[in-house]
Formats: structure tokens, C-alpha cells, sequence
């Protein structure tokens, strides 16, 4: 008796670019026009909604999610959280523009502050692994790592010579942020298209060895 042969299975493998360029081109395109109104070349947040919307949020969580695809754990985390946050921000401001109604008298937009300060907690564990991808990853943390808490500290002290302060602080790393967010999505492209180093990112710190990936506990 003759077995009948075993169906041939094939296997479809679907290839991803590396989308970081474009989630750090959306990064360095929402902090630019944002920088503008920090550093008063521009006046208001209302044409700064979409900015935060489309290419803050909706340019990094696309990336993120390939990158959680790709199992590129850096990315996915960084550029998901950024991106979230740029959602946030952007209802913020539409919600304190009577987008959706009246604004309840109780609203405290200063609770955006606390936001911002919950935002550096997470962005200095961020900053760690910054330094171990790369110089210029790592300075662009640093320097969120700076807004941050600047911007905290001038929505809670607005009005004093401490927030002012604290304002101009925000908006000279917002502006480097985005210079440099230019670059490395410049050089990300251009890397990843030609195959070898155009414009260098500069090597890790190689200050933390990294050790084998941690399976979950079921």
C-alpha cells in the first residue's frame, strides 16, 4: 500500500523596512513648530494641533507598532510612548480652545505639568538604553530629558521669574531636539538605502553590557 505524500507547506515570510526614520521625522517635525511658539517666532496652539496629531502621534505609533513587529524593543517602547504623548497634548490644547464645549470652570490645566513630570520619570530610564544605541539618540534624551521638566516648571510657576526661565529652557531643547531629530532621520534614511554609513550616529556608549533578552514569565 503506497502512503500518499505529505502536502508541502510554504512559507510566506513578510519583510518590514525599519520605519525609525519616519517616527523620528515625525518627532523632529512636531517639536520644530512646537519650538517656534516656545521661542516666539509663532503665537498660539491652534494650528499646532494637527502638527501633534498627525505627525507627533500618528507618525510615531505607526512606526511603533512595525517595530514591535520587527522586535525592535527600543523603538517600539520609545517612539509608542512619544507618540501617545503627542495625542495627549494635542487634546489638551483642543480641549482648552473649546474644541469639545464649554470648558468646565474646575479644569486646572496645570495638571499637563504633572503629565510632563511623569514623562521624565519614564524618559530618564529611556535615556539609559539611549546611550547604549547611540550618541545622537542619547543626546536627543538628554535633552527631553531637559523640555521635561522645563515645561513643568513654567506651567506651575507661570508668571515668575522661575517660569520664564524654565519657559526659555523648554524652548532651546525643544529646537535642538528637532535639529538633531533632522539629522538621525536623515541618516537612518540614507543608511538604510545605500546599506553603509552615510552620516554616522556615533557608536554606544558600551557603559552597560547587554546580556540575553528576558523571556516572560508565563
Amino acid at each position: 500500500m503506497h502512503q500518499a505524500p505529505a502536502a508541502q507547506v510554504t512559507e510566506t515570510k513578510i519583510v518590514m523596512s525599519d520605519p525609525t526614520a519616519l517616527g523620528v521625522f515625525g518627532l523632529s517635525m512636531v517639536t520644530f513648530v512646537a519650538a517656534s511658539q516656545k521661542m516666539g517666532w509663532t503665537t498660539g496652539v491652534t494650528y499646532l494641533i494637527p502638527w501633534a496629531l498627525f505627525l507627533g502621534s500618528l507618525a510615531q505609533i505607526w512606526a511603533s507598532t512595525i517595530d514591535f513587529r520587527k522586535n525592535n524593543y527600543f523603538g517600539a517602547i520609545v517612539l509608542g510612548a512619544y507618540g501617545l504623548f503627542w495625542v495627549a497634548v494635542g487634546m489638551h490644547w483642543a480641549i482648552s480652545l473649546g474644541w469639545f464645549g464649554k470648558v468646565d470652570a474646575n479644569a486646572d490645566p496645570r495638571q499637563l505639568a504633572f503629565a510632563c513630570i511623569g514623562y521624565t520619570i519614564f524618559s530618564l530610564f529611556i535615556m539609559i538604553a539611549a546611550f547604549e544605541a547611540n550618541k545622537v539618540f542619547a543626546a536627543i534624551l538628554v535633552l527631553i530629558n531637559v523640555l521635561l521638566p522645563s515645561i513643568a516648571l513654567s506651567i506651575l510657576n507661570k508668571g515668575t521669574p522661575l517660569g520664564e526661565t524654565s519657559h526659555h529652557f523648554a524652548a532651546w531643547s525643544e529646537l535642538l531636539i528637532s535639529l538633531l531629530g533632522f539629522y538621525a532621520a536623515g541618516a537612518v534614511f540614507l543608511n538604510s538605502y545605500f546599506g553603509r554609513t552615510l552620516l554616522p550616529l556615533g557608536k554606544p556608549m558600551g557603559w552597560i553590557r547587554k546580556g540575553p533578552a528576558i523571556k516572560p514569565v508565563a
